[in-house]
């Protein structure tokens, strides 16, 4: 039984993830907060309940998962009315988002986060505001935060403005 929210409170979108163990975590964060989880191939590993156990999450079952071939493929079946774009190149912090609900949250993969092409998609159809990062030490070896923990801080930063920064009840 998939007991998966018809409107999800965020739009996770993983742009070609790399790493099973991160996936895994993202989709356990999205089962916990009744978000969707979109994931943009190619990616780098098999998606196959194996694989998916192998991650660590062992209900994979509950997540609201939808998969795309491509970029292009995700904006003509999504056609998001929102974006925000998480990246180590952003200059606006991403509680400086006013977030609403539906909202897509992207992030780039692991190893080389999100292609330019969609950096300029995103500067160009929602505005240069619409990138956020999140503040971390000036050091070259300080690149940016694991993928999984990265989506929860987002998430959870969302929640926090849509809850007003209020208790915390069940979602």
């Amino acid at each position: 039984m998939n007991d998966t929210p018809l409107n999800p409170i965020f739009n996770i979108v993983l742009i070609h993830p790399q790493i099973p163990n991160n996936t895994g975590n993202v989709g356990r964060t999205a089962v916990v907060t009744g978000c969707r989880l979109h994931v943009v191939r190619p990616i780098a590993f098999d998606m196959d309940e194996q694989a998916v156990r192998r991650a660590g999450l062992d209900y994979w079952h509950l997540l609201d998962i939808r998969e795309h071939e491509s970029w292009d493929a995700f904006v003509k079946r999504e056609q998001p009315k929102n974006v925000w774009l998480y990246s180590s190149h952003a200059t606006r912090a991403h509680w400086q988002a006013p977030m609403q609900r539906g909202d897509y949250l992207l992030f780039g993969n692991e190893t080389s986060g999100t292609p330019d092409d969609i950096h300029k998609w995103v500067a160009h159809t929602f505005g240069a505001d619409h990138l956020l990062r999140f503040p971390m030490r000036d050091h070259p070896a300080c690149r940016s935060l694991n993928l999984a923990t990265a989506v929860a801080c987002g998430v959870y930063e969302g929640i926090r403005q849509l809850s007003g920064g209020g208790d915390c009840t069940p979602l």
